[in-house]
């Protein structure tokens, strides 16, 4: 017999089991998880790493056998000492929970460490071989150091002994201006101090009120792997490839190798070295300057030396002169000779040539003769020629009056009126300047002449004596004259007879 009190499976009615709605057992797997893992340390590798323009920071833990998502929220990840990357062995610090819009657990991490020196030189040497892979180390992208920098931008931090170990060796060697911009040389601020600190000193304006350095040093005293760690960030080393200014890396003792080391423009292995790098040592430059200058004035004194002893040479081997000239002399004193017989042979050739030429009846009357047969042969072809000329000027003049209309021609004979007036005009502006130019041109040559006879000479006191009409210019002369006549400026004088 069936018990009449056991319970019939199929009433549902007698099922006291608890029902939950979905948001509540997922709010009580979030307080469970939550509640057990508020705070863990996991050890894995970085798989996906996703970063949207939110700013968070969404990736995977994961090891050999199973995945665990994580996010790090924007106001952690800007806080982050090392940038995640993926495939970094990492220990990640934060808590558990759940996501219910998609039923999956989560972890939130609040910090991110490497999983030891392993794990950073891993990541080191992973940056670096993608750095490299750009171009970013090439030795083509290195520029020369300035020989002496006027002004040194020094990027390190103000309070530690790096800066005054910069400040005297530059002070021993050459003293230079110094701008220091002060930053972290580790920590969480480090990389974007830095980066901004190089970035900074390539924009400031040349000669401004605050100079753009020649030079940029960029030093830091030794430390641990992690102590550095800011100097291997991807930011620093893109921000030292990209410095216009020439830039010495000087991080760490000389054992001590970092990113912007690769990137610089030259690596010192220590901060003392840099400065240097960076100048000359004055005592030695003005040493050389001497030297070079005791150097140039040796060099010029020989030269001058060498040159004066050629040119007397040279001067031993040239001719005197009265050699050079003594051929032209007597070419000269031969040709005085030969001058006067040269001048009567040609004057006699003149002569005869005048003898020849002159005019003789006979070759006058043969000449005529030859003129007049001439004419005659001219004059019986003129009358042909001026019919030929009147008839063929008739024709033309016929033909030229048939196009010919009378107020054409009035009118061309008014344009060639005011033209013949216009050319008129001119010839008389022309002609009456020209007579006015040679009338004076005259009137000065007048005066010339009268500047340059005899008569103003008289009126400055002197006297022409004559006898006769012959001029008496000697004692001599005067003395056998019959009668002297003495003309002044004003008038003459007859002088009576000397017999």
């Amino acid at each position: 017999m069936m018990d009449l009190f056991e319970d019939d499976p199929t009433d549902k009615s007698a099922d006291n089991t608890p029902e939950f709605s979905v948001s509540e057992i997922s709010g009580a797997v979030k307080k469970t998880i939550e509640g057990g893992f508020a705070h863990i340390r996991v050890r894995g590798e970085l798989g996906r790493i996703s970063r949207p323009s939110s700013g968070h920071i969404y990736l995977d833990l994961k090891d050999d056998r199973s995945v665990l998502s994580g996010i790090i929220w924007k106001g952690r990840a800007t806080a982050l000492t090392h940038r995640p990357e993926e495939g970094m062995e990492v220990i990640a610090t934060g808590k558990l929970t759940t996501f219910p819009g998609q039923s999956k657990y989560q972890m939130i991490i609040e910090d991110i460490q490497p999983a030891g020196a392993g794990a950073l030189m891993a990541m080191l040497e992973k940056r670096r071989v993608m750095l490299a892979g750009e171009g970013l180390f090439d030795a083509a992208r290195k520029k020369p150091l300035p020989y002496l920098p006027e002004i040194i931008g020094v990027v390190t931090s103000p309070s530690g002994a790096v800066i005054r170990d910069i400040l005297h060796r530059l002070r021993d060697r050459f003293p230079r201006k110094v701008l220091v911009w002060p930053v972290a040389v580790q920590g969480q601020k480090c990389a974007a101090e830095v980066a901004a600190a190089i970035d900074g000193f390539n924009r400031l304006t040349p000669g401004g009120a605050l100079p753009r350095p020649d030079l940029i040093i960029v030093a830091r005293g030794g430390g641990s792997l992690e102590d550095l760690w800011g100097f291997n960030e991807e930011i620093v080393v893109r921000a030292a490839a990209a410095s216009d200014i020439p830039l010495i890396s000087a991080v760490g003792h000389e054992t001590d190798t970092t990113l912007i080391d690769f990137a610089a423009d030259i690596r010192a292995p220590t901060p003392t070295a840099a400065a240097e790098l960076a100048v000359p040592v004055r005592i030695e430059l003005l040493a050389f300057v001497d030297q070079q200058g005791a150097r140039l004035v040796r060099a010029l004194s020989n030269a001058v030396q060498t040159r004066r002893q050629r040119l007397r040479d040279l001067a031993r081997a040239l001719p005197q002169v009265d050699t050079l000239v003594d051929g032209p002399r007597q070419r000269l004193d031969y040709l005085s000779d030969r001058l006067p017989a040269a001048l009567r042979q040609a004057a006699a050739q003149k002569r005869l040539q005048l003898s020849d030429a002159a005019l003789r009846p006979a070759i006058l009357q043969r000449r005529l003769a030859e003129d007049r047969r001439r004419l005659a042969a001219l004059s019986d072809r003129l009358a042909p020629a001026l019919q030929r000329r009147s008839r063929d000027a008739a024709l033309t003049l016929d033909r030229a009056g048939r196009g010919l209309r009378p107020d054409l021609l009035r009118t061309r004979l008014d344009r060639q009126a005011e033209r013949l007036g216009s050319v008129l005009a001119r010839l008389s502006d022309r002609a009456t300047r020209q007579q006015a130019e040679r009338t004076a041109r005259l009137a000065a040559l007048d005066r010339l002449r009268e500047t340059l006879g005899y008569m103003e000479t008289l009126k400055r006191g002197y006297a022409v004596v004559r006898a006769g009409d012959v001029l008496v210019t000697d004692t001599v002369a005067a003395a056998n004259a019959d009668h002297l006549e003495i003309q002044f400026a004003d008038g003459r004088i007859a002088v009576g007879s000397r017999r």
